[in-house]
């Protein structure tokens, strides 16, 4: 009896542990399909890309650059407005979207790729802190125990010193058989900017004390203001100051630099050919016409260098009315002309009357007069 009552114990036992354990199974039902669906499109998805791969011709792996050069070929041949026998639009159709779909997976991979070869160098190169003290010693260099690395140190610094000493010599030897060299000249010229700057910085140290101690507070002006600008009322007083100190410094605005160096350029260019034309006889041979003749090609390319430079001139005056117009080579080379025949009648006359010369102040003769007017005559044509 006591048998019976313990089989019948275990039956029921059974018969409610699956009855709490059918829930739970009901409940992992939806997972398990999920999971089963996933993998399915997992597997659907490489398979249509296997297809798409097929269809454009390519293999796994390919460049982006080989997906377009597929699809143009592809294009030529099933594109429906190419005229070609093998066009269709249904399969142009799949290529366009075998094509889009390949594409993007192929920028997929190639952005995972330079994404993992960045994690992994920057991983490479992160710093990691060290675990003692003593390793932020020596610089940094080398590794594994204390004595190890101060071994290590000593061996780089040693390297590092040697390296400075061959670095030496080598400029040492530069400049003596390379004086000219751009090199030597660039490390002199940033040794001279070094030194430029370090005095400097030593003045306004030097400035910067004395006003610390007060040495600059017995000064006549100190604590008044600036005397304004009686002349224009109305120009701000800093703005005036400002010029005031550029302007008794020295300082000339780039426009009126450039219009003394027009000015200076064209009065010995025209000095220049009037000189060249003394040099030669009245009338010329034809070797002499021939130096004339290149002698104002050359005054012809000199006046088209100056007009290029009016040119810039004129777009940075500030002035309208102080722009300047070119200057014409036929003209000046006329000019040139006129002042030498001038000259020559004056030295004519001259020859002609050598006795009046020597009279008194006051009794100068008609031809004296005359060249004298002449002269003042040439003085007027070079001034032009």
């Amino acid at each position: 009896m006591n048998a019976m009552y313990v089989m019948m114990a275990q039956i029921l036992r059974s018969h409610l542990i699956n009855a709490a354990v059918i829930p739970n199974r009901m409940k992992m039902l939806p997972y398990l399909g999920v999971i089963r669906h996933r993998m399915m499109s997992t597997h659907k998805s490489k398979k249509e890309m296997r297809e798409y791969y097929r269809l454009l011709n390519l293999d796994e792996g390919c460049s982006a650059d080989d997906v377009r050069e597929s699809f143009r070929k592809l294009a030529k041949q099933y594109h429906p407005d190419t005229g070609s026998t093998t066009a269709d639009s249904a399969t142009f159709i799949k290529i366009e979207e075998a094509y889009r779909k390949v594409l993007s997976h192929v920028i997929e991979q190639t952005n995972a790729r330079q994404n993992k070869v960045e994690e992994e160098e920057e991983e490479k190169f992160k710093y990691k802190t060290p675990q003692h003290r003593h390793y932020l010693s020596f610089e940094g260099i080398g590794f594994g125990t204390p004595s190890q690395r101060e071994k290590q140190y000593r061996q780089f610094r040693a390297d590092r010193a040697t390296e400075q000493v061959m670095e030496y010599q080598k400029q040492k030897l530069q400049s003596q058989y390379f004086i000219d060299s751009l090199a030597v000249k660039d490390v002199r010229h940033s040794k001279e900017q070094k030194i430029t700057q370090a005095i400097e910085r030593l003045v306004e140290d030097l400035i910067q004390e004395s006003m610390a101690k007060g040495d600059f507070d017995n000064l006549s002006g100190k604590g008044k203001p600036l005397k304004k600008f009686s002349g224009c009322s109305y120009i701000d007083p800093m703005t005036h100051n400002l010029n005031r100190i550029l302007i008794d410094n020295g300082y000339q605005p780039e426009w009126i630099l450039m219009q003394k160096e027009i000015k200076d350029t064209i009065d010995q260019l025209r000095e220049a050919i009037l000189v060249s034309r003394k040099k030669l006889g009245n009338p010329m041979t034809p070797t002499e016409q021939k130096q004339w003749n290149q002698v104002c090609e050359q005054f012809q390319e000199n006046i088209r260098k100056l007009n290029k430079r009016i040119n810039d001139f004129n777009l940075i005056v500030p002035l309208l009315t102080r722009q300047k117009v070119h200057f014409d080579a036929q003209k000046e080379i006329a000019k040139a002309q006129e002042i030498y025949e001038t000259l020559i009648k004056t030295k004519e006359v001259t020859d002609q009357n050598p006795s009046n010369i020597d009279q008194g102040e006051g009794k100068k003769t008609p031809g004296v007069k005359r060249s004298f007017f002449n002269w003042m005559n040439t003085w007027k044509f070079i001034k032009i």
